[in-house]
């Protein structure tokens, strides 16, 4: 039985932001040119659900798509940003790797995100986060679709009996209440107030995870 850290990906450990914007821009750029889109490139309509899972992505991007459309627009915007990552347009957040270091000498880590397999292999090769890291788990292999049954899976997998889960919106907050760990929030790009404000913790800067840590270390100390 383990104390560990789970990680969100997108918005948390990784600057999605720097290839959401051309990622998607070319995706729709693909549905304009094959007249299945009119109009501009919904970015910022995608910037307010960043995080969720990416079938609800495209049910609110495309309501009036179908399935099969949406399927293939999915299809063609994983593409792209995965050539993004492998084009170097893509950056961890500040001091993640630094941080990552010292945490994984006193706790297993691991990750949890609505991402797609491949999309998060991409990061996880490319920033050579295995170091680290010791599984990334995808909502892929959770057929509800819901963080909380992800998290509690990874719970039970790892025999993981406490410890944070960290990340930018509602889904990890609640994933962490849900499974009796504490919620550390991160107030980065896509962050926002309402979802992140039941976080146990909310942190600025990623390095403060130390901080808050060691912190809860010394609070255990002193129950025991």
């Amino acid at each position: 039985m383990q104390t560990a850290i789970i990680f969100d990906m997108d918005g948390t450990l990784f600057q999605t932001n720097l290839i959401l914007e051309p990622a998607l821009e070319r995706t729709f750029e693909y549905l304009r040119q094959n007249k299945l889109w009119t109009g501009a490139t919904p970015i910022d309509e995608y910037r307010e659900i960043m995080g969720v899972p990416l079938d609800v992505v495209w049910k609110t991007l495309c309501p009036n798509h179908s399935d099969k459309i949406r399927e293939k627009s999915n299809y063609y915007f994983q593409s792209a940003l995965i050539e993004e990552i492998r084009l170097g347009n893509g950056a961890l957040y500040e001091n993640v790797v630094s941080t990552l270091q010292i945490l994984s000498k006193s706790y297993p880590l691991f990750i949890a995100s609505n991402g797609e397999t491949a999309y998060l292999q991409a990061i996880m090769s490319t920033f050579k986060l295995n170091r680290w890291i010791q599984k990334c788990y995808s909502i892929d292999i959770i057929p509800s679709r819901n963080k909380s049954h992800l998290v509690e899976q990874i719970k039970q997998e790892q025999n993981i009996v406490s410890g944070f889960v960290v990340g930018d919106r509602a889904s990890d907050i609640t994933a962490a209440i849900d499974n009796n760990l504490l919620a550390i929030a991160v107030n980065f790009d896509f962050a926002q107030h309402e979802e992140i404000k039941k976080a146990h913790h909310i942190i600025a800067e990623f390095p403060q995870l130390i901080d808050i840590l060691n912190l809860n270390r010394i609070l255990e100390g002193e129950h025991d």
